[in-house]
């Protein structure tokens, strides 16, 4: 019998209150969508969820959630485009097929929404259809699209020549759309990553991404509003020119007179069902409360400078007034007044707490009583594990369903018994069925951004300044440029300035170091010198630490064995979609763990990107080979917090985690010593405590190093002396750079992590003056949605007078401190009183920088700012935002005290990149900041500031590489010039791609090129993106395959001059020289310059030189290079 045949059985509504336990609030729902459609008000998003995802388990209907703004409405915030496309999409469906089942939060139907963003429609878009392209692209831009020369968010959209890229908001990847003529050729879906078509689609539904669409009356009370209300006219102004703005929709109120609720888009035949009523209620009150608080603090933060805020009156409804509109209005609630009709057959069942055996007697206690029961878990897997357990316990007979019900319930006059197995373990292990929207993937594309004045570093001629990107005619051919600023040659003279041709981008890096770097000379020797002296020392430094790890490649290790069905199902079981780079960095490490080496690996990824799952699947694969796994962790919060997650995933198996710090008694301890002495213990979780002496493994397969910059060099090298033939992982948000430095010269193999979990936002980042009403604001706004607050105040002495006065400002939230000095068991209470949510408000100091998760806290408030560090901002920063809500940060300066420029200059820095995964850009930042002094210790900081951070590392890459092939060259140059000048139009024409940032990106991956199939893949990805190549761009890729022919062969220069072609340096034997007089004759061979000069055929006389097409020029260089210099390399090899 499965759960939905169960719902006949479940009583009728037929009070306008009903009391009923929470366990069957989703069946009762489920029920009652069976007579009439239904909206369900749930007093909180989260709420809504749940219901979302029970119900759609169990019920035959469709189930359409409909959102509500994550600001609040006079917030300077628009809310997510896609939140905003998911509101319209479910009311177009309301309209178009009343849907049986809408669920809501209490905020969600409280919020004014206008009605012409419905009756505007949607752009339908279909293969074979005429619309001309400036009709599509006018009504993107009504729909408050943004126009951009490279789709990679939600709501952009390009256009280039009949192609026009867009990325709907409700659609899992962008689609591209090409025209011919008026006509919709093709319409394909194509990826963020590197921008390559992958499906086509015959059809696509574009619907806004703005809920305040601009029409000719908001323009005109916009112009009014820009006119009387100083405070807002820079917003007023751009709307009534038909610009879309950030913040905008805070202005709904009065530029839109439709305004309605939810409520009136309904047919009337809708039943309304309110989820625990006087919850909801409150919460409403809530609302509007906070919303006025909101109002009053940006009037005081007015007062100190800020912009001033506009009240127009409209927030939210209110919750009474609404439900007076309808009768058949219903409450469910878990508890009644006596007028309710009472459900009391069915009660909730009491939950077992993970204890097995207790939840086992109990099953078999029921079926002795008679009772069928039935057991629901979110996953196949799941339920496949729990008949295992039931069967091996003697119990038979028992139902099993796949459903996503959190809770079980018991009917004893029914002798009906649900099981879930939440009520078992506890924990809810989550389906991973339900379709998710991927935000973004991993970038392949990354256009290079240089802005006129940034610093970049030419391999050749040093350090200089980028001014332009320009197109040159010399005797009719035409050729891009970049033009390089550097020093002036004589003093008191303007600066030189060097032509660089895009075709030799690849010798150009933008340069990364210290402050502001002096420019050098074109042609002095002061930067040879520079790079002589760079490149000794990165001798040095490669030749020890090369030592150090061929030790260890050489040592033996242990090869695991493939993946088994347990590991299958452990992964199934992971409640998240996990990104492309997450998928491909557990399989590195999986392929590194089966090889007969030890694996010596370092995961890269921002905080809270999901590294720890990648730790629990290796630790259980050691585990499944009987090997005992370390986790290293730097604080004891970590240990916890990492025993729980380990302890959670694990269960149903029989794996033994224990963790080992200064929480541990003396009991304790020699317990777990012994336990992985004899090897009953399989995963100990630890902090230094583990590197002592004392602790000995019976069979020690793999270390884990999480938060890896927290250690010294000295532990983990210690630690790996010990073990050499041990598999390490070492995982890090900002690693040290001895850690990035070995990772990227190849020494040891790194995993990067740079995409965002699936519905992962950034953090609204605001920094600003300490004002107690912000705080209190942002706390109640962070009470609303039952989450919790993390206040860092980075002085124990004045801790308890901050919880103070808090606990004044808000005496309803619940709040307690946290700080480095307390007894360790007192601190591991709080924070796991925190992590139970048993209050709202965690005073502490900077104690949770390092890698506490705690999903449910999403408002972080600094105090005194000014004071921290950039990395610790960014740690701190990562604490929140690691779920689906909207997290807030606050850093917040004493508004008595001057600034500091440094302190400026991080606050800058911080509320800038606040886009997911800006750790890199911030530790980038931070080393401009501080200088790369302490980059990768002393001896070479001096290098880095010199030649740039990316040519220092190409360096040290190569010593590398000359180290570990033992074929060193004497201070020879890698990366030589090669000068390819043919009289020939070679560039990618602007009418082509007029972006100049992805014609910079073409031009720098073109000049990178090392082969032909590289080039084909550009080609086709250019075709892919942009259309037919130009002659143009067919030219520059033959003459960048011409070049890589010319640098193989280790020439200098190819040039055309006059009737010869000058290849250089070229020595070549007698025989040779025969060839090139009897095949070229005219030909000069220079043996003083070391060069060859070809002598080309001259036209016949009767034919203009000119008249002669010039791609004839290039296939006769490739001609000589293929007849002359080929064979004597190829000789020279053999």
């Amino acid at each position: 019998m499965t759960i939905r045949e169960l719902l006949p059985s479940f009583p009728e509504l037929t009070e306008n209150e009903i009391s009923a336990p929470d366990a069957i609030r989703s069946l009762l729902i489920s029920k009652a969508a069976k007579d009439a459609p239904v909206l369900v008000i749930a007093p909180n998003s989260r709420i809504a969820d749940l219901l979302k995802s029970e119900i759609s388990s169990i019920s035959e209907f469709p189930i359409f959630e409909f959102p509500a703004w994550e600001t609040l409405p006079h917030e300077r915030l628009s809310p997510k485009g896609d939140t905003i496309t998911k509101r319209i999409k479910v009311l177009t469906e309301v309209l178009e097929s009343s849907p049986r089942i809408v669920i809501t939060s209490i905020r969600g139907l409280l919020q004014p929404i206008s009605k012409s963003v419905v009756s505007t429609g949607s752009i339908n878009l279909k293969v074979g259809v005429e619309i001309t392209m400036p009709d599509l692209i006018s009504g993107l831009v009504h729909f408050g699209f943004t126009r951009s020369d490279l789709v990679e968010r939600r709501g952009d959209f390009a256009v280039r020549g009949g192609i026009i890229d867009l990325f709907p908001a409700d659609l899992e990847h962008p689609i591209r759309i090409d025209f011919f003529g008026d006509e919709i050729e093709s319409i394909s879906y194509f990826t963020v990553a590197d921008q390559r078509t992958i499906e086509n689609l015959d059809m696509a539904r574009i619907f806004p991404t703005r809920e305040l669409l601009i029409d000719e009356a908001v323009k005109k009370k916009a112009k009014y509003l820009a006119a009387e209300f100083p405070q807002i006219s820079e917003m007023a102004q751009k709307i009534s020119e038909d610009i879309y703005v950030e913040g905008m929709e805070s202005l709904i109120g009065v530029l839109k007179d439709d305004l309605t609720s939810l409520i009136d888009f309904l047919p009337s035949d809708y039943q309304i069902i309110t989820i625990d009523e006087g919850r909801t209620i409150s919460r409403a009150k809530d609302l509007i409360s906070t919303n006025l608080e909101f109002l009053e603090a940006s009037w005081s933060s007015a007062a100190l400078g800020s912009e001033s805020p506009i009240d127009f009156g409209v927030g939210y409804f209110e919750y009474e007034d609404l439900k007076a509109k309808r009768v058949n209005w219903l409450a469910i609630n878990p508890y009644g007044s006596p007028d309710a009709q009472i459900i009391s057959d069915f009660k909730e069942l009491p939950t077992f707490g993970g204890k097995i055996e207790k939840a086992i007697a109990q099953i078999s206690q029921w079926q002795k009583e008679k009772s069928k029961i039935i057991f629901t878990a979110g996953g196949v897997g799941i339920v496949e594990r729990y008949q295992d357990l039931f069967r091996e316990a003697d119990l038979t007979g028992i139902e099993f369903q796949v459903s996503a019900l959190e809770h079980g319930f018991i009917n004893e006059k029914a002798k009906l018994v649900l099981v879930t197995e939440k009520d078992i373990t506890g924990v809810k292990s989550g389906d991973k069925d339900q379709p998710r929207m991927p935000s973004r993937r991993k970038k392949a594309i990354d256009p290079i951004e240089l802005n006129p004045g940034d610093y970049v570093v030419h391999e050749q001629h040093g350090v200089g300044r980028y001014v332009e990107l320009i197109q040159r005619n010399i005797n009719g051919i035409s050729r891009e440029y970049l033009v390089i600023e550097y020093a002036a040659a004589k003093r008191g003279q303007p600066s030189d300035r060097l032509f660089v041709p895009t075709d030799t981008l690849e010798q150009v890096t933008k340069y990364v170091g210290g402050e502001a770097p002096t420019l050098n000379r074109i042609g002095g020797s002061d930067w040879q010198n520079t790079k002589r002296r760079a490149r000794k020392a990165v001798k040095q430094i490669a030749a020890e630490l090369i030592q150090l790890y061929a030790a260890r490649m050489s040592a033996p290790g242990f090869a695991f064995s493939p993946d088994n069905a347990w590991q299958r199902e452990l992964e199934n079981s992971f409640t998240y979609v996990e990104t492309a780079d997450q998928l491909s960095t557990i399989e590195e490490v999986k392929r590194d763990m089966e090889q007969p080496h030890p694996m010596d690996r370092v995961v890269c990824g921002d905080v809270g990107y999901g590294k720890t799952e990648i730790a629990v699947r290796a630790a259980f694969k050691a585990v499944q080979d009987m090997k005992q796994v370390a986790v290293l962790v730097p604080t004891t919060l970590l240990v916890q917090q990492h025993l729980n997650t380990f302890t959670n995933r694990y269960a149903g198996f029989p794996i033994r985690v224990v963790g080992l710090s200064r929480f541990n008694t003396a009991k304790e301890t020699n317990e777990i010593l012994a336990g992985l002495k004899s090897g009953s213990i399989d995963v100990v979780i630890g902090t230094h405590r583990l590197l002592s002496k004392d602790v000995e493994f019976k069979d020690l397969g793999l270390v884990i190093v999480d938060e890896e910059q927290r250690f010294g060099v000295e532990h983990k090298e210690e630690l790996k002396k010990t073990r050499t033939n041990v598999d390490f992982l070492s995982m890090s948000a900002t690693p040290i750079p001895r850690t990035l430095e070995m990772a990227i010269t190849g020494i040891r193999e790194m995993s990067n992590i740079t995409t965002p979990p699936e519905e992962r936002h950034p953090v609204l980042t605001y920094v600003g003056l300490y004002d107690e009403k912000q705080i209190v604001a942002a706390i109640h706004r962070e009470l609303l949605r039952d989450g919790q607050v993390f206040f860092i105040h980075n002085r124990v002495e004045s801790i308890d007078g901050v919880v103070g006065r808090l606990q004044t400002l808000i005496p309803e939230a619940r709040i307690r401190f946290a700080h480095g000095q307390m007894g360790e068991k007192q601190l591991e209470e709080v924070i796991l009183a925190f992590w139970r949510r048993e209050f709202d408000v965690l005073v502490c100091t900077t104690i949770i920088e390092s890698g506490i998760d705690i999903p449910n806290a999403n408002t972080l408030i600094v105090d005194r700012a000014d004071a921290f560090g950039l990395s610790q901002l960014h740690q701190l920063r990562g604490r929140v935002g690691r779920s689906r809500d909207r997290a807030y940060a606050y850093f917040l300066y004493p508004p008595d005290k001057p600034l500091t420029e440094v302190a400026h200059d991080r606050l800058k820095t911080i509320a800038t990149n606040s886009e997911l995964g800006a750790g890199m850009q911030v530790a980038l930042k931070d080393l401009e900041i501080r200088g790369a002094g302490n980059l990768l210790g002393g001896e070479q900081s001096g290098h880095i500031a010199e030649v740039g951070f990316d040519l220092y590392m190409r360096m040290v890459g190569e010593a590398v590489s000359e180290f570990k092939t033992g074929f060193i060259k004497e201070d020879k140059e890698e990366n030589k010039e090669c000068k390819v000048e043919l009289p020939i139009t070679a560039h990618i024409p602007t009418d082509y791609i007029s972006s100049e940032r992805l014609r910079l990106d073409l031009y720098r991956r073109i000049a990178d090129t090392k082969s032909e199939s590289e080039l084909t893949a550009i080609a086709d990805e250019m075709r892919d993106r942009f259309g037919e190549l130009p002659d143009e761009v067919s030219s520059l890729l033959q003459v960048a395959q011409l070049r890589n022919s010319a640098k193989e062969f280790e020439l200098e220069e190819v040039v055309l001059q006059g009737k010869y072609l000058r290849l250089a340096p070229l020595t070549l034997p007698e025989s040779a020289t025969l060839k090139l007089n009897r095949i070229y004759p005219g030909s000069l061979v220079k043996a003083a310059t070391n060069s060859v000069l070809v002598a080309r055929a001259t036209a016949p006389n009767w034919l203009e030189e000119r008249d002669i097409g010039d791609t004839s020029v290039l296939s006769w260089a490739s001609e000589v290079l293929a007849n002359i210099v080929a064979p004597i390399k190829k000789a020279k090899k053999d």
